[in-house]
């Protein structure tokens, strides 16, 4: 027999299991680390869901948020970045511009990287962004600036997008 909170975490996560590994590849820039990133976040969420009153959501992408963060000070000294990929892409541009893409976001901190799915992806306003990751509005507003002007430094063609025009 399950308990109210088991059964209102079971719904929980056949829910919202997609989006969050959505995010939490869009947090990594891996499907696997993603995996484990979920998988964290979810059993972190287990053991204080019944703390947890009202809307669920925000409290679980909280602890998805901090423990990118943590992995990623954790991980930093034994992973580190190189120029040059084992495998050569194919010669399709779409390719091509996602793997740019991907290469320039992996040079944000993850605190940026954070902020820029969340204000972007996840569509979330200044404010809520700041709520979530525990920030004041200023510093999201300041730390988001940075983020976009280093991606357009790397990826120029950003900077041009009808999206930065508006």
């Amino acid at each position: 027999m399950t308990t109210p909170d088991a059964a209102d975490y079971e719904a929980f996560v056949a829910a919202r299991i997609a989006a969050l590994s959505r995010t939490a590849y869009l947090l990594t820039g891996n499907h696997h680390d993603a995996e484990d990133l979920v998988q964290t976040t979810l059993f972190k969420a287990a053991r204080s869901w019944h703390r947890i009153t009202g809307e669920p959501e925000p409290y679980v992408r909280r602890i998805m948020y901090n423990e990118n963060v943590s992995r990623w000070r954790r991980r930093r000294v034994a992973e580190f970045a190189t120029s040059r990929l084992p495998e050569q892409p194919a010669a399709d541009a779409d390719v091509d511009t996602r793997l740019e893409l991907q290469r320039a976001l992996q040079t944000l901190t993850p605190r940026q990287r954070t902020m820029l799915v969340l204000r972007f992806f996840e569509d979330l306003t200044e404010e809520r962004t700041a709520a979530a990751m525990g920030l004041s509005v200023s510093t999201v507003k300041s730390e988001t600036r940075r983020a976009l002007a280093r991606l357009g430094q790397r990826f120029p063609e950003l900077e041009r997008s009808p999206a930065r025009d508006g």
